[in-house]
């Protein structure tokens, strides 16, 4: 990917659905360029891993403290949905309906507790690096909800790569990071049947590079 330096693929495998990465790179290079220098930044200790507290370990506040100053912001939607029903004019004029409805209703909460990490203009970003890893689901779910909104044009998900596991067992905290956690192995198979819908997504796992000593 000539769109990634060589420095970043070092520390980081990208993995690009839906043309993601080009999107980004030419709709949104600002926002990207933020991106990449916070990857760049990204330096996890040995303490930071054993560091209990799942998403709420130090890992996930170096993106935090990163992002946030320059404007990206967790948010939160819902939404109403507004059903009309438009009778046909007449038996006798097929495909010709009423310009008023005969009956609207209202399906409260249709959309509703679908938050992301970080959004700026219209680029969503996540970060899991140790929850269930049902939260694919979720995030997907939400992603897709805000691309179909028209909220979001493309999504950005940060996970571990398989690579990290030998960094577990090498500390002896394998079992905390286990199998049905959010990782790369757990990503993929969601992607590639498209539980993101529409939405444009770039995977991307961090490598042992991003860790002290490795």
């Amino acid at each position: 990917m000539d769109l990634i330096s060589n420095m970043l693929k070092e520390k980081f495998e990208f993995y690009n659905y839906g043309h993601a990465l080009e999107i980004l790179s030419d709709a949104f290079s600002d926002e990207w360029r933020e991106i990449q220098e916070c990857l760049a930044k990204l330096n996890i200790s040995i303490s930071d891993i054993k560091t209990d507290g799942g998403n709420e370990s130090p890992i996930p506040k170096k993106f935090d403290d990163v992002l946030y100053p320059l404007g990206w912001r967790k948010i939160k939607i819902t939404g109403d949905l507004l059903v009309k029903l438009y009778p046909r004019k007449n038996a006798q004029r097929r495909g010709a309906f009423s310009d008023e409805p005969f009956e609207e209703k209202t399906i409260n909460g249709y959309i509703d507790g679908h938050n992301i990490d970080f959004i700026k203009n219209k680029v969503a970003f996540d970060l899991e690096w140790n929850s269930k890893d049902q939260t694919f689901d979720r995030d997907l779910l939400a992603m897709r909800t805000y691309f179909d909104c028209g909220i979001i044009d493309v999504g950005i998900i940060v996970t571990r790569s398989k690579e990290l596991n030998d960094v577990f067992a090498d500390l002896g905290n394998k079992a905390k990071y286990g199998a049905s956690t959010t990782w790369m192995g757990k990503l993929i198979p969601r992607l590639d049947s498209r539980r993101n819908g529409g939405c444009p997504i770039l995977a991307i796992g961090i490598k042992k590079s991003c860790i002290e000593g490795y």
